[in-house]
C-alpha cells in the first residue's frame, strides 16, 4: 500500500459520513472519550445485575462441608450489607447523632450502598445524589467539605463495589466524575468555615481502585493461564491420540500386510504345485491373489491416512456407484448369488456420498459372505428426489460352511459413515433367519446440481 493510499483512507475515516469537512483527530478523540462515557455509566445504567455468589472451587472453600460451603456462596453479599450498615452508624456517629435530616441521610448512604448488590451503575450515581443532598442538608458547620462523613464512606464504599463489578475502564470514569463533583463544589463554596477535604478523598479512592485493578488484571491472568492450560491439556490429549493410532497403524501394517502379503504370494504360487489344474483352479486362485493385492492397496492408503500427518492422498480415484458392477462380479467369484437392481434417475452424487455408498455396500456383501455362506443376496439402489436409498438383503446360510463369528464393527462402521452424512440406517434380521441393511443418504437439490455440473465440465 502506497503512502498516498493511506492518507486517503485516513481522510476517509475521518471525515463525515455525509461528507463535508475531515473531523480532526482532537475531535475523534472527544467522540471517543464520551462515547466510552455513554455506554459505561449511561448505556443500560438500570440494568438488573445481580451480584453472583462466591466460588466454592478454591483451595479452602472446596473442603468445607456441603451446607457451610452453601452459606460462604453468599458472603460477599452479606459483606456488602455490614458496609452499609457501617455507613449508616457513621452518618448517625457525626456530630453526635439525633438529627432527624442525619438519620435521613444515613439511610440514603445505605440504600446506595445495598443497590450495588442489583444495580451497581444507579448506585454510584445514588451515591453521588446522597452526597449533594447530605451537603445541602446537613448539619456540617465547621466540618470537612464537601463529603460529610457519612458521604465520605458510602461514596468509597460504592466506588469500590462497583469497580470491582465491572471494569476498570468503568472505575475511571467513576473517579473522573467523583473528582468534577468535587472540586466545582469546593469552587462554588470558599468559605472559610470548612475545611475542603476533596483531595484526601480523591487519594484514598485512588488507593483503593488501584487494589481493585491489580486484582482484576490478578484474576484476568489467572483465567488465561487456566485456559492455556485446558488447551495445553486438550491438545496433549490429541497428541496423544495421535501417538496410539500410530502404533496401532505399525502393529496393522506388520501383522496384516505382512498375511496379506503371504496370501497373494500363495495364490500366485498354489497353481505351479498341482500337476495339470483345471481351468477354474487357476481362476479363483487368480481372483484370490487379485483381491489380495487389492485389499493390501487399500490397507497401505488408509494406514498411512493415519501413520503420516503430513499424508497426501493418492491420485487414484476412490470408489464411486459406477464401480458397483465391479464389486458384484468380485463377490460372485467369491460364491456369494447377488442380484442387483437400480430405480430412478440416475446421476451423479457428491463424491463423499457416493464413496459413503459403495463402502456401504461392500460392507454388508462382506457381512453376507462371512455371516451367511451359501446364501444369496440382493442389492437395490434407488436414487430418489430428496438423496439416495440403499438396500442389501441377503437369505439365511445354506450349506456345510459355518457361519464366521464377528465383533460387529462392520455394522458400526456403516453406522459412522451414515451418521457423518446425516442419513438414516436400519439393520436387523429378516422373517426368514436373514439380514437386511437399509440405508438413505440425503443428498441436497444444490449439491446433486453442483456435482451433475461439475461431471459434465470434465466430460
Amino acid at each position: 500500500m502506497t503512502e498516498t493510499t493511506q492518507t486517503q483512507m485516513t481522510q476517509t475515516q475521518m471525515t463525515q459520513p455525509g461528507g463535508g469537512r475531515p473531523r480532526s483527530p482532537e475531535f475523534q478523540l472527544a467522540i471517543n472519550v464520551s462515547r466510552g462515557l455513554w455506554q459505561d455509566l449511561f448505556h443500560d445504567a438500570f440494568a438488573l445485575r445481580p451480584l453472583p455468589g462466591m466460588r466454592v472451587d478454591g483451595p479452602v472453600t472446596r473442603n468445607l462441608p456441603p451446607a457451610l460451603r452453601e452459606r460462604v456462596t453468599l458472603l460477599p453479599h452479606a459483606l456488602v450489607v455490614l458496609a452499609g450498615l457501617l455507613t449508616f452508624l457513621i452518618s448517625l456517629a457525626a456530630n453526635g447523632g439525633g438529627d432527624t435530616a442525619q438519620f435521613l441521610t444515613g439511610l440514603m448512604g445505605m440504600g446506595a450502598v445495598l443497590l450495588t448488590l442489583l444495580r451497581p451503575v444507579v448506585a454510584f450515581w445514588s451515591s453521588l445524589a446522597v452526597a449533594l443532598v447530605t451537603a445541602q442538608f446537613g448539619n456540617w458547620w465547621d466540618s470537612d467539605w464537601p463529603w460529610a462523613p457519612g458521604a465520605f464512606a458510602t461514596q468509597l464504599v460504592v466506588l469500590t463495589v462497583v469497580a470491582m463489578r465491572t471494569r476498570p475502564r468503568t472505575a475511571a470514569w467513576m473517579w473522573t466524575l467523583t473528582a468534577a463533583y468535587g472540586l466545582v463544589s469546593e469552587g462554588f463554596f470558599p468559605d472559610g468555615h470548612y475545611s475542603t477535604n476533596t483531595m484526601p478523598f480523591l487519594f484514598v479512592s485512588a488507593l483503593a481502585l488501584l487494589v481493585v485493578t491489580v486484582w482484576h488484571v490478578r484474576r484476568e491472568a489467572a483465567q488465561k493461564v487456566t485456559d492455556q492450560q485446558t488447551v495445553t491439556a486438550h491438545e496433549r490429549s490429541k497428541r496423544t491420540l495421535l501417538e496410539e493410532r500410530t502404533t496401532i497403524a505399525r502393529e496393522l501394517h506388520d501383522v496384516v500386510a505382512h498375511h496379506m502379503s503371504v496370501v497373494a504370494i500363495q495364490a500366485e504360487a498354489a497353481p505351479y504345485r498341482v500337476e495339470n489344474p483345471p481351468p477354474e483352479l487357476e481362476y479363483a486362485f487368480k481372483v484370490i491373489r487379485e483381491n489380495a493385492v487389492i485389499a493390501l492397496s487399500e490397507l497401505r492408503r488408509v494406514l498411512g491416512v493415519v501413520r503420516a500427518e503430513d499424508y497426501e492422498a493418492p491420485d487414484a480415484p476412490q470408489p464411486r456407484l459406477a464401480d458397483l458392477n465391479r464389486l458384484l462380479e468380485n463377490v460372485r467369484d467369491a460364491g456369494l448369488r447377488v442380484d442387483s437392481t437400480v430405480t430412478g434417475a440416475v446421476r451423479e452424487l457428491p463424491q463423499g456420498v457416493e464413496l459413503s455408498a459403495y463402502r456401504i455396500v461392500q460392507e454388508a456383501l462382506s457381512n453376507s459372505l462371512r455371516h451367511a455362506p451359501g446364501a444369496s443376496a440382493k442389492v437395490e439402489v434407488s436414487y430418489v428426489l430428496g438423496g439416495l436409498g440403499l438396500r442389501v438383503v441377503n437369505g439365511p446360510a445354506t450349506g456345510l460352511v459355518k457361519p464366521s463369528p464377528g465383533a460387529g464393527h462392520g455394522v458400526t462402521g456403516m453406522r459412522e459413515r451414515v451418521s457423518m452424512l446425516d442419513g438414516e440406517m436400519t439393520a436387523e434380521a429378516t422373517d426368514d433367519g436373514g439380514y437386511e441393511v437399509a440405508v438413505f443418504l440425503p443428498v441436497p437439490s444444490s449439491a446433486s446440481a453442483s456435482a451433475s455440473a461439475a461431471a459434465e465440465d470434465t466430460a
